[in-house]
């Protein structure tokens, strides 16, 4: 299989590891000669290019799959509907007639619930933020142009917050240091490891339906107060301190919702390497605790 990364970055560069151990061709999209070296030395094609300017894209090459998996970089010029929503547009309207199926990775910010409610794949999407509604109209690009009589096979998969190694240096730092915890201690999280996401990835490129949404998140959501004393117990912390519910993002309209993986589970068949943070965060940590 030929498979091609946009967007090779914490989940997408070992997603590539996955499918090279299985001896298949990754290319990935790049945009500087830095990390291309970098990617070359992995055994990972390197082509130049930025999901914002089209003219950059020509030498994009055909593939069985495609995983669109761009991160947002805040030191960027480019806001997140350039590079979400925009940038996805340009890369599709480049290899929609190349590629057999896409994976288009999104996110659980699509659901704007508040109040604790469980959510689906059916449940309503009404973001109360920015970065959600960004997250649902790529979605809507996506169905725009690869719905109807395209040849190409996608699938939607949102994710629950990311986490894993090297992905808690701040929440570990912020804990030792005992600052009072920004957020509703009651509110829940949802939350997926990397390698479980990784595992998500695989089996949907091997038996995912066409035009299917999946959300990926593990077995337990859990209150931010629950999570932040599991790993405060880890790392040998004091206790979390809250400091209330404060305002804006962290305020009264702060997301709170509790997802389900039903889909994921009976549909895809993953086994989840990590179902909670009791084994989760461990292996997570590594040397930090």
């Amino acid at each position: 299989m030929n498979v091609l990364i946009i967007g090779c970055g914490y989940v997408g560069q070992r997603a590539a590891q996955a499918w090279l151990s299985e001896g298949h061709s990754v290319s990935a999209l790049t945009r500087n000669a830095e990390n291309a070296t970098r990617l070359a030395a992995q055994g990972i094609t390197p082509i130049l290019g930025d999901v914002t300017r089209p003219a950059s894209l020509i030498d994009l090459p055909a593939a069985d799959l495609v995983l669109y998996a761009v991160g947002f970089d805040r030191s960027a010029a480019h806001s997140q509907r350039d590079v979400y929503v925009d940038g996805l547009a340009n890369v599709l309207a480049e290899i929609h007639a190349r590629t057999g199926r896409l994976i288009y990775l999104s996110s659980t910010s699509v659901y704007g619930q508040t109040g604790g409610e469980w959510v689906d794949e059916s449940s309503p999407c009404e973001p109360i933020r920015d970065n959600g509604q960004v997250c649902l109209d790529a979605e809507q690009v996506i169905k725009s142009q690869l719905g109807g009589d395209s040849t190409a096979e996608f699938q939607i998969l949102r994710l629950a917050g990311i986490y894993g190694p090297n992905r808690l240096l701040a929440r570990v730092a912020a804990l030792r240091d005992g600052e009072p915890l920004a957020g509703n201690p009651e509110g829940y999280l949802n939350l997926i490891h990397v390698e479980d996401i990784v595992r998500t990835i695989l089996a949907c490129a091997e038996r995912g339906v066409a035009g299917q949404t999946y959300l990926v998140s593990d077995d337990r959501p859990i209150t931010r107060r629950a999570y932040y004393e599991t790993l405060a117990q880890l790392i040998g912390a004091a206790a979390p301190q809250f400091g209330g519910s404060g305002s804006g993002r962290h305020g009264a309209e702060s997301l709170n919702k509790r997802c389900k993986n039903r889909r994921l589970r009976d549909e895809l068949a993953v086994e989840l390497a990590y179902p909670t943070i009791e084994t989760g965060l461990p292996a997570a940590l590594g040397d930090l605790q």
